[in-house]
């Protein structure tokens, strides 16, 4: 079984799948982002991930989106969580991350697509040190959000599979709550499909 995971960047996705493998620890999960920047590293010198979105032209982006898709298409698990974005936001517009194209290859059995409150994904973006993220308002997060919707749903049809929505927009009483809240709506969903 192949699900794909996705939210806005800085969403809170990887935070879920880490909660998800703790749960499932025979779940494998591959972060497509990782396979896109080791391919851009090597094939256009790009330095951090951050800059892969702005240095890389579309073509490039277009083959390496490819490139990747066959590498998770043959990753052998049982049952496989693919980490990645609908959409990402580029000098030139937003760039569909997932495509028609990749889904065709990858051929997943669902799609997870988690959303955030605005606020929260502003805090880990700001948060986060370890990367180059640009900081954007709360209505270019939120509009991102609407438009990932409109991708997943457009992918999942033409792939002819189901898109399920996760809010996660719930204030966090304890660090971690809308994580873990995620990885359980993800376990039963999966279980459920089995």
């Amino acid at each position: 079984m192949k699900i794909i995971v996705a939210s806005v960047p800085g969403g809170g996705k990887s935070t879920v799948l880490k909660f998800v493998k703790k749960k499932m620890p025979r779940a494998k999960i591959v972060t497509a982002g990782d396979l896109y920047f080791s391919i851009a590293r090597k094939k256009y010198g790009i330095k951090y991930k951050d800059e892969m979105r702005k240095k890389l032209t579309m073509g490039q982006q277009k083959e390496i989106q490819v490139m990747v898709a066959r590498k998770i298409s043959n990753i052998k698990a049982k049952i496989l969580f693919i980490n990645t974005h609908m959409t990402i936001k580029t000098p030139h517009g937003y760039f569909q991350a997932t495509s028609n194209k990749t889904m065709k290859i990858m051929k997943p059995d669902i799609i997870v697509l988690l959303e955030f409150n605005p606020k929260d994904v502003l805090k880990r973006r700001i948060a986060d040190k370890k990367r180059k993220r640009d900081i954007e308002s709360l209505k270019d997060i939120e509009k991102q959000q609407r438009i990932n919707r409109q991708i997943a749903f457009e992918i999942g049809r033409n792939a002819n599979c189901p898109v399920r929505i996760i809010d996660l927009s719930l204030k966090e009483k304890k660090p971690f709550d809308q994580a873990r809240k995620g990885a359980e709506e993800v376990i039963k969903l999966v279980k459920a499909m089995r």
